[in-house]
């Protein structure tokens, strides 16, 4: 059971490297005072803390709120929550608790249904906003060939064709395909490697990019809900593929890797031609900016988030943001928002306080 706990936190964080840590958790309850209070970084950044175990972000347009998946990953509490914030200051407007933990988090366009992935306890949620909102579990029971049940991970909304994408850490892994209204499992997607982790919907050409810690690229025709190629962009070499951003003017496709080659992996989005790699290190998640033609990449090890020219590659900025940057997510008028993670105790409980970052695109 400690192996499974282990193996879930490490995938859930986005297969980061844990850091075991001796010192205990101070547990703080989140004060009315304290959900109001912020503070400015040396870069210029707002930061606030927030909560025991937070990763996935997610931006309901209805609302005009930032909502933050957390695991709730201390001593004493069950379940976890999805924490309401004010996209600009970054106060605490609302909470909502759930009887599992948190972990991915995705939006519909209008923002008024968060749909979420409960990784410890196998299943997928679709939480409907709002007083009366209701909420929808579809628990998963794929086994690995390790006796351990697959945990989703991330989520992805094809809203046009109505699907839910769900990636399952797990050896071997799959791709559940749900219905987005009723929540239920219209496919399997299976052979899918090890440990799927990041995926990426590329509608116009009805394809889905997932990664998986094979080192591959995995081609998804999402007509047929069939894997029709995969890529190895490490080739022989051992790599684990977390996160996919894609640049469609240019047909690029910047996958990560933080374990092994620490680097971010630029392929032609159609071939799978490997046109370059990016020297910046290990690289956890990364988001392309069209409006701005930029690329966001958080460097977990290093504790940092940079800012590239997405043409030239050159770094245009860069974030000190300690101790773990995770998960990235752009929101509107070039706000861009950073999950930052606290090292793990020795029991794989999170030990500080995790904190969520806006950076203001404009000033950079």
């Amino acid at each position: 059971m400690l192996k499974r706990c282990f193996l879930v936190s490490v995938l859930s964080a986005a297969l980061l490297s844990v850091t075991a840590h001796a010192q205990s958790t101070q547990v703080q309850s989140l004060s009315p005072e304290l959900a109001q209070r912020s503070s400015i970084t040396a870069d210029g950044a707002l930061r606030k803390e927030l909560a025991y175990g937070i990763y996935q972000m997610a931006y309901s347009a209805s609302e005009k709120a930032l909502y933050v998946a957390s695991a709730e990953m201390i001593d004493g509490v069950r379940g976890g929550a999805l924490y309401k914030l004010d996209p600009q200051t970054l106060d605490v407007l609302g909470v909502i608790h759930t009887d599992e933990s948190n972990f991915g988090l995705s939006s519909n366009t209008e923002g008024n249904v968060l749909f979420m992935t409960n990784s410890l306890n196998p299943a997928a949620a679709r939480v409907e906003l709002g007083e009366k909102g209701s909420l929808k579990r579809t628990a998963f029971s794929n086994m690995g060939t390790d006796g351990f049940k697959v945990g989703p991970r991330t989520v992805k909304l094809d809203e046009a064709h109505k699907r839910l994408y769900v990636g399952g850490v797990g050896n071997p892994a799959v791709i559940w395909v749900l219905d987005e209204s009723s929540m239920e499992v219209l496919s399997t997607i299976e052979n899918a490697g090890k440990w799927v982790t990041g995926l990426l919907l590329d509608t116009d050409h009805r394809r889905m990019y997932a990664g998986n810690g094979n080192g591959e690229v995995l081609v998804i025709d999402t007509d047929k809900s069939q894997i029709e190629q995969r890529w190895k962009p490490a080739g022989d070499k051992p790599a684990i593929l977390l996160n996919f951003a894609l640049d469609q003017k240019r047909n690029r496709l910047y996958a990560t890797e933080n374990q092994y080659q620490k680097t971010v992996y630029v392929l032609d989005a159609g071939t799978g031609k490997l046109l370059e790699q990016l020297d910046v290190g290990d690289a956890l998640d990364i988001v392309y900016n069209p409006k701005r033609d930029e690329l966001y990449v958080s460097h977990r090890q290093q504790g940092k988030v940079s800012v590239l020219d997405a043409g030239s590659y050159v770094k245009k900025a860069q974030y000190s943001l300690p101790a773990h940057p995770n998960s990235l997510l752009l929101g509107p008028d070039d706000q861009l928002y950073v999950t930052v993670k606290a090292p793990f105790t020795p029991d794989h409980k999170v030990s500080a306080r995790e904190s969520v970052v806006r950076i203001d695109l404009n000033k950079i």
